[in-house]
């Protein structure tokens, strides 16, 4: 590199210089035992939250990641947010090589812009900023370091000081600084020990730092990272927010504000709605069966679309809009939803739950306003508390899919927030229950029915099929299924949307030389459609074992078999119990039948590291048994 090239790097290396020295990073000087198991490492990371006023939060970050492998790169990316309510006032860093010299810089103006407008979003006014090192040797390091500048203080952004995959942490710390006299509420988990203190005459600061984190591999059945990794979480006492102001210690109080501040006043209705909503119900004689009503109402006359503007999001749009417009987003329905229903007195509660496969309580011991991502409707009837999913023009009414059952939500009422818990899909609730007809002919082809009834979180199985026309229908079943030789000729669903909902599939199909044969032999496997999978073996497992969801599946399939064939040998019945769940097979002839059940249970929970073991044991046997063979005779 010459002279005039290289002064740029050594004026951007200053501006580092309280931070870092490029001589410091080589990637050699890394300890053995921080790349065991990692494709990057932190070197050093510092981030710091400054609470200078209600609406003036700075954060600054001084990161220093060295890459090891292409599995990596995600590490030196930067992804930075901006909207009307969050500036980024800086950004800068360089690249450095494996031997810590300096290869490449970078400044904001190097970042790509990007609209974080969703795919179903209207309106959304966040944007973000995106870079990317383009780098061809390995290993190599980024030194980065961005403001950002928040302009309220409801949603001070945790801390997260690992718990990635494939990343080892050498030095990470978090100081929140604000004034003496503020009052926060802070909840630190998985840290060991208490945050360094120290303060002034203005200022207070908290720092929390983790050292020497080695990396660790994914591994299989995990829970959340939130369940193990390192995090801290900070809420103030007096808010500001998009010129909202308010306070709040509990979730009582929070509930409250956001029941006065962002709902109560949004539910106005025009006349007309008035009206027709009390025709509607006109006749019918109990609560939950006007809510019914109302809900299929909303759900033929709405669709979903997220509109992300106006108080970062948080505010629904007025009912009288949803009304006019027919669409809105999660606030917005349940916003318009409960807007009806106060028309004819039912009462109904706001509530806002963290939403994904993973079940996510909201922390009852720690209350704020970043924990949830999604609006439900609750419906406390008495006896009888029902829930909406309001965003959906089909689910039935009453159920919560997977997406938002089993865990705790906060519902903003008049008389404050309220922590409820929606209700549970069990594993005995989470049914798939198939009866096939099949036909084997002497070539070992198959023609055959299908009949699957699928409940609780399997109800919506047949969902990317719902709606779509035959051929592509039948498409999508072989993947589904996954017989390369399998032919789908007609396919029927049907859902029964009452207290219990159930979807129902029927299938026609044939499967070319299914059973394969010798001279004077068939080798058939019964279990031709439900085969359990392995999992993968883990040595030294760390984390507890974690089953998300249980379900239940039986399985029923009774072949005509061909004339001429005797029954050399069959696989014996089989039951495993254990506290993962069970399986049962039975296999039997009976005339020119052969017929075959199966039943697998896998129950939810959570257990020890050293139970994975156990587990891949018995899901093994499983899939040994789902393949195991019957083996015909050709007889003359």
């Amino acid at each position: 590199m010459t002279l005039k090239n290289l002064i740029p790097f050594l004026l951007l290396l200053c501006s580092f210089s309280s931070f870092a020295q490029q001589e410091e990073y080589a990637a050699d000087q890394i300890p053995a035992a921080l790349k065991n198991r990692a494709n990057a490492v932190i070197r050093k990371m510092e981030t710091t939250v400054d609470m200078q006023a209600d609406d003036q939060v700075i954060m600054t970050v001084k990161k220093v990641v060295t890459v090891l492998n292409k599995n990596g790169d995600e590490q030196a990316e930067l992804t930075l947010p901006y909207s009307k309510n969050l500036a980024i006032k800086s950004a800068k860093g360089i690249i450095l090589d494996a031997f810590g010299k300096p290869r490449g810089k970078f400044t904001l103006s190097n970042f790509s812009d990007h609209s974080a407008v969703s795919d179903i979003s209207l309106f959304e006014d966040d944007r973000l900023k995106h870079f990317a090192p383009t780098v061809m040797n390995y290993p190599y390091t980024l030194l980065c370091e961005y403001e950002l500048k928040f302009k309220q203080n409801l949603m001070i952004p945790a801390w997260r000081a690992g718990g990635i995959p494939g990343v080892a942490v050498a030095s990470n710390s978090f100081t929140f600084t604000c004034k003496p006299e503020d009052k926060i509420r802070v909840k630190s988990v998985n840290y060991k020990g208490d945050p360094e203190v120290t303060g002034t005459a203005k200022s207070k600061s908290m720092t929390w730092t983790v050292n020497n984190v080695p990396a660790f591999k994914p591994e299989p059945f995990a829970p959340d990272p939130e369940r193990y990794s390192t995090f801290v979480k900070i809420a103030p006492e007096a808010f500001s927010y998009y010129g909202y102001k308010g306070r709040y210690q509990n979730w009582n109080e929070l509930g409250m504000w956001e029941y006065t501040e962002l709902i109560k006043n949004r539910q106005n209705l025009p006349p007309d709605a008035i009206a027709a909503v009390k025709a509607l119900v006109q006749g019918v004689d109990n609560d939950k069966d006007k809510a019914r009503k109302i809900y299929e109402y909303v759900q033929k006359k709405t669709r979903y679309i997220s509109v992300q503007i106006g108080i970062g999001g948080q505010m629904p749009m007025q009912a009288s809009e949803v009304q006019q417009l027919s669409y809105g987003d999660c606030k917005a329905l349940v916003n318009y939803t409960q807007s009806l229903l106060n028309v004819v007195n039912i009462p109904s509660y706001y509530c806002v739950v963290n939403a994904g496969p993973f079940k996510k309580d909201m922390d009852a011991d720690f209350a704020s306003m970043n924990q949830g991502n999604h609006i439900i409707l609750c419906l406390p009837l008495k006896n009888d508390t029902t829930w909406l999913e309001c965003t959906s023009q089909t689910s039935p009414f009453g159920y919560l899919g997977t997406f938002t059952d089993d865990r705790t939500v906060l519902a903003c009422t008049p008389e404050g927030g309220k922590i409820l818990r929606t209700p549970a899909l069990t594993t005995p609730m989470n049914t798939q229950k198939r009866k096939g007809e099949l036909n084997l002919d002497g070539e070992g082809n198959v023609q055959g029915s299908l009949k699957t009834i699928y409940g609780g979180a399997q109800y919506d199985n047949c969902n990317q099929l719902i709606d779509q026309p035959l051929k592509e229908q039948l498409k999508l079943l072989k993947d589904t299924y996954s017989l390369g030789n399998i032919d789908f000729s007609s396919c029927k669903i049907t859902q029964d949307k009452g207290e219990t909902p159930r979807t129902t599939e029927l299938l026609e199909f044939g499967i070319s030389r299914y059973a394969s044969r010798t001279s004077n032999h068939f080798y058939l496997v019964p279990n031709a459609f439900n085969r359990k999978r392995t999992v993968p073996e883990v040595s030294n497992r760390t984390l507890p074992l974690f089953i998300n969801r249980g379900y239940v599946d039986e399985d029923e399939l009774i072949y005509t078999l061909p004339d001429n064939v005797d029954i050399e040998s069959m696989p014996k019945n089989t039951f495993i119990n254990n506290e993962f769940g069970s399986y049962q097979v039975s296999i039997k002839k009976e005339g020119n039948k052969l017929i075959y059940n199966r039943k697998f249970v896998l129950n939810s929970g959570t257990h020890p590291a050293e139970r994975y073991a156990a587990f891949a044991e018995f899901i093994t046997e499983v899939s040994v048994a789902d393949q195991a063979k019957v083996i015909f005779k050709s007889v003359s």
